[in-house]
């Protein structure tokens, strides 16, 4: 087995290569590389024996595969100029990406690194935090066979619990992963709208939630418990499952996709209109299911709830 490399140290990133440094140890393989930009953020990982490098270009230099899982297309193609510009051959790297980009973006990346003769290899992820530390995430996999192939064993049981094929043509699974966002934002406006109207109605949260979990699945299920638990709203000092502003990045790609195509997505648009007003009202540190705190308001309620922070 090649060296593994990993870039990305989010609260995603980090449950995913903690999962993956704990199988190479389980083979007995090379520890996982890791970097990041605040290298601190890596210090359980070095604690399961992975190894800790600053510098990204020395990452890609030493190994065979590298993973990224970053926040936007923009850090994405700056790791890749990186790697671009370095002086060490890319011949048979595979540079596995799990973020949600632009399919362009991906279009993009794979042209550069095939001129170095490298492989770029879609892979992103559906779950949040919680399902990602369990190593439960559904990959959508798509690039070259034989890439596809030597990553596979890396993620299925290891990190994910399926992988979707998506083919040799990589944009096909940024494709996905924007489709399955779109059901994923309208299902966390349908609960959290659900909820409010419980509470308004004095129906009561929890008999909604015990029905959102048994009706309509574990999924669904979960993104009640954001809400009711107050994770839509963490303590500031903490980090949320999935931040705000990547599913607003997300339902914005969907949208500009969706335009071009003629598509209308009139819900993804309240949603999104809700999480926009969610966060200019909380700032950052909320969670993707922070549209609960704008239907709260709506209905009168307070953006918090009792578990919720208070500021």
């Amino acid at each position: 087995m090649p060296q593994i490399g990993w870039y990305g140290l989010g609260s995603m990133g980090l449950a995913m290569a903690s999962n993956l440094q704990r199988h190479l140890a389980m083979k007995k393989a090379l520890g996982l590389m890791y970097s990041n930009r605040t290298m601190a953020r890596g210090s359980p990982l070095q604690a399961l024996g992975a190894i800790a490098e600053p510098n990204f270009e020395k990452v890609v230099s030493q190994c065979g595969i590298i993973f990224t899982m970053v926040s936007n297309d923009s850090v994405l193609q700056s790791l890749l100029s990186t790697a671009m510009s370095s002086s060490q051959s890319l011949k048979d790297k595979i540079f596995v990406d799990c973020s949600t980009v632009h399919p362009e973006t991906v279009r993009s990346a794979v042209s550069q690194l095939k001129s170095k003769d490298a492989s770029y290899v879609a892979a992103p992820v559906f779950g949040g935090n919680p399902i990602a530390v369990d190593g439960k995430l559904v990959f959508a996999i798509g690039g070259p066979k034989s890439a596809t192939e030597a990553v596979k064993p890396l993620i299925q049981d290891v990190m994910g619990r399926r992988v979707i094929d998506c083919g040799e043509d990589a944009t096909k699974s940024s494709l996905l992963k924007i489709a399955g966002n779109i059901v994923t934002v309208n299902m966390m406006e349908a609960v959290g709208e659900a909820q409010v109207f419980a509470e308004k109605t004095g129906l009561g949260t929890g008999p909604m939630e015990e029905l959102i979990g048994e009706a309509f699945g574990p999924v669904a299920g979960g993104y009640s418990k954001r809400l009711t638990t107050g994770a839509y709203a963490p303590p500031l000092d903490s980090r949320p499952g999935f931040g705000v502003s990547l599913a607003i990045k997300d339902a914005r790609h969907a949208m500009s996709m969706a335009q071009e195509q003629g598509v209308e997505l009139p819900g993804l648009e309240i949603a999104r209109a809700n999480m926009e007003a969610a966060r200019e009202y909380g700032g950052e540190c909320l969670d993707s299911s922070a549209m609960y705190g704008t239907l709260r308001q709506k209905a009168g309620l307070e953006f918090w709830n009792d578990k919720s922070r208070r500021e």
